[in-house]
């Protein structure tokens, strides 16, 4: 007979501190990223939407057909997500006219809804119960909605709101801490928690890639846009490879 289990492996990884590391990066990434396809390479936001649109589908294909939890296989997802969702929030906002505020609403709608099916459709949707394909599929919907948004809420606050680029990071920043502290010391739904959190990172993430490539009249540092995303790519490698991560673990 085969040795009973308590726990079955998830498709995503562990939270750890490590976790968080890599997602700050790769939200920042997708920033200069996308920026870099879109404005740099002077492609557009329907052009860089339409090729990081592709690359987002391969990744998700592989993603879900792989046997088990794959480190690189896993945030090369991320980070195809992160680009495709600063395209798509730009082209929506600029090109379409419906602007950072009416964007935001949309997006942040249908996040909800996303939320809401899954957890209609499968009963839960903690990240540790993502261990068959169609609790992937909806993992990987509500995470693409959830970069979206983050990119017409990170431009929204940095430039509507009017806190610049290191204001809006400041309060992203302080959203996120007293996250960790609810995480620590108090009784809020671990799974709540982990989501607020997960969407808050890709608003910090675009007000920071904003804050490197921008030009300095706006309050950036006008940093390369490729250089930007190389060293950040570089940093997320080096988290990679430094924080061994394990797939999540949910209990039976």
């Amino acid at each position: 007979m085969k040795p009973s289990t308590d726990h079955a492996l998830a498709k995503v990884p562990e939270i750890t501190l490590g976790f968080w590391l890599i997602k700050i990066a790769a939200t920042t990434l997708g920033e200069t990223g996308g920026d870099a396809v879109s404005m740099s390479m002077d492609l557009g936001y329907l052009v860089g939407t339409g090729i990081f649109a592709a690359l987002f589908a391969v990744a998700v294909s592989v993603q879900i057909r792989a046997a088990r939890f794959h480190p690189f296989v896993y945030w090369a997802t991320i980070v195809a997500t992160t680009m495709v969702g600063t395209t798509l929030a730009d082209f929506a906002d600029r090109s379409l006219g419906i602007g950072y505020a009416g964007g935001s609403l949309l997006l942040l709608a249908l996040l909800v809804g996303a939320l809401f099916a899954w957890h209609r459709s499968l009963g839960s949707i903690a990240i540790d119960t993502v261990t068959t394909p169609r609790a992937e599929a909806y993992y990987w919907v509500t995470i693409m909605f959830s970069q979206t948004l983050g990119t017409a809420l990170g431009d929204w606050t940095a430039d509507t709101a009017g806190l610049g680029y290191t204001g809006a990071a400041l309060l992203f920043g302080g959203l996120l801490a007293l996250i960790a502290a609810a995480w620590f010391w108090s009784a809020i739904s671990r799974t709540i928690l982990f989501w607020a959190a997960f969407i808050l990172t890709r608003p910090l993430g675009a007000v920071v890639g904003d804050f490197l490539d921008k030009p300095y009249d706006k309050g950036g540092l006008e940093l390369s846009r490729y250089a930007a995303s190389a060293a950040l790519a570089g940093f997320m490698l080096t988290c990679i490879l430094l924080f061994r991560q394990r797939a999540a673990r949910q209990a039976h």
